[in-house]
């Protein structure tokens, strides 16, 4: 479960020893710590929660504060917590950081897509717009949705105007091309969902590896 939390800095682009320019999203990864690690014993299930960037003690709520205490951790922003695969084990206080991936290696990058608000169904599901000749009332307008005798309703799940982004996005297959360890930097190839500042969970590719 080759995974880590990290926060995308922006993009820019390097340039290889070929001189072919390469287009980069620039994600600060870890140091994430473990915070716990259930068992089948205490909690039914195998799995490990990590904590990720450091919180201000006086913005953290009482329960959450002697969940730290117990394992003396300082506290953490985010939390996220992942399944154990076969052959894993963790320790409480135990960090991950950059340095386990392996440059050159693919990644699967989640994060959650930019929010665009309310939009219409021309730039929400990309339909086509109506005639734009003068006496047109059909122009950026949603088409005809139902016959009026049969079914005389319109069908659930009909694409029309609506909220748009701000969803969970996962990019699959894209290149890890280079780690700075000591700022705890991943140069990962193209772009990754999310807003500057925003959360990403960066792991290995489950498909497409090369082995």
């Amino acid at each position: 479960m080759k995974t880590i939390l990290g926060k995308k800095m922006g993009m820019t682009q390097i340039f290889t020893e070929q001189g072919k320019v390469v287009p980069v999203t620039v994600i600060e990864a870890g140091p994430m710590t473990v915070t716990q690690v259930k068992t089948v014993e205490t909690d039914g299930y195998d799995a490990v929660q990590f904590g990720f960037m450091d919180a201000k003690p006086q913005r953290v709520n009482r329960p959450m504060t002697g969940h730290f205490a117990k394992n003396d951790i300082a506290p953490k922003k985010h939390l996220a917590e992942f399944r154990i695969e076969e052959g894993e084990s963790y320790e409480v206080g135990q960090q991950i950081t950059v340095s386990d991936f392996e440059e050159g290696k693919k990644l699967d990058v989640t994060g959650t897509s930019k929010g665009k608000g309310t939009q219409g169904n021309i730039k929400r599901h990309g339909h086509h717009r109506g005639p734009m000749s003068h006496g047109s009332k059909h122009r950026r307008l949603a088409g005809a949705l139902a016959a009026g005798t049969y079914p005389s309703r319109v069908f659930k799940g009909n694409a029309g105007p609506g909220r748009m982004g701000r969803e969970t996005v996962t990019v699959q297959n894209i290149e890890l091309v280079k780690v700075i360890e000591d700022k705890n930097l991943m140069l990962v190839k193209g772009a990754v969902p999310g807003n500057k500042g925003g959360i990403v969970r960066v792991h290995y590719a489950v498909k497409g590896q090369d082995k």
